[in-house]
């Protein structure tokens, strides 16, 4: 590790980088993420498309992209767990079945929102 820290521009442009780097890691590791990726790329389009006002068109675009954001989580949550040790912990179980609880709750809020919005355009 570094012994100074980046500021500026500087620190900006590394962490575009270094932000790249995880969604590369995401994608090429995580089943889970390609799959949500591409609902993501057929849902914000039609998210833009059925909403009725800004208001809904960000709810509908925002809850897609929370479960993208909740998935990177737990993927990084995961990846710590295996980096520490690879044999079975009752802790480590935990943490990954949290993580996937977390997961589910955001498709949940997801699946809510759309289900909401389209009912309400019937």
């Amino acid at each position: 590790m570094s012994e100074y820290k980046l500021d500026g521009a500087t620190h900006f442009i590394k962490a575009f980088f270094w932000s790249m780097a995880g969604f590369k890691a995401a994608w090429r590791h995580e089943a889970a993420f390609r799959q949500e990726v591409i609902a993501l790329v057929v849902m914000v389009p039609l998210g833009v498309w059925l909403g009725e006002g800004a208001v809904q068109k960000a709810l509908l675009v925002a809850s897609v992209l929370f479960v993208i954001v909740v998935e990177l989580l737990n993927s990084a949550m995961e990846a710590t767990v295996d980096r520490i040790g690879l044999e079975h912990h009752i802790l480590s179980g935990r943490a990954k079945d949290l993580g996937s609880a977390a997961v589910f709750v955001a498709l949940t809020i997801t699946g809510v929102i759309w289900g909401f919005i389209l009912f309400a355009k019937l």
